[in-house]
């Protein structure tokens, strides 16, 4: 089978100013305790990707403008729009008080296998990652209204963070885009 690849001009991609005034999606990430820029800046790149509407970025998660945050980023970090919060349990309830549906991305005693995740298109949800380490702080989890999880079979039972975004974004996103 001969494919010839798409040219860059022809992928039909919109500028910072058209993204931040596109239709919300009805989906932003929480990123909690995120250590590694690159991390940050891989997520900003997948939520650019899903045309996500906000990144909040809690505690100690590094923000922008970085060297390291661009390099992964590409760019995103100027179309997507963000907001720095020291306590991501907070910032969960005040989500929750202006109608959000906040769901944090851990393996919890009841969370909901990825696949099992249905959304509501008429209501707005939260997405919240955690540290690297850590995981979602467990006061977050406590706040949220529900956790979900990409289920593993192999020795690792994690993903990377910023992998981790990717894959849920795109199923959170996917029968809107």
């Amino acid at each position: 089978m001969k494919d010839r690849k798409l040219l860059n001009i022809e992928l039909g991609r919109i500028s910072a100013e058209e993204y931040r005034a596109a239709e919300p999606s009805g989906v932003e990430v929480i990123l909690d305790n995120i250590r590694s820029a690159h991390n940050v800046g891989s997520v900003f790149r997948s939520a650019d990707a899903f045309r996500i509407d906000k990144i909040w970025l809690c505690g100690i998660t590094p923000l922008p403008p970085t060297a390291e945050i661009h390099k992964t980023a590409l760019g995103a970090e100027e179309s997507v729009r963000w907001e720095h919060r020291n306590e991501t349990a907070a910032l969960v309830k005040a989500l929750q008080a202006d109608g959000y549906v906040v769901v944090s991305v851990e393996q919890t005693e009841h969370s909901v296998p990825l696949g099992q995740f249905r959304r509501d298109f008429g209501k707005k949800y939260a997405l919240v990652f955690g540290n690297e380490v850590d995981g979602v702080s467990q006061e977050t989890v406590d706040a949220s209204d529900f956790a979900i999880e990409i289920p593993q079979h192999g020795t690792k039972h994690s993903l990377n963070v910023s992998v981790c975004a990717g894959v849920v974004l795109w199923e959170a996103t996917k029968d809107k885009l």
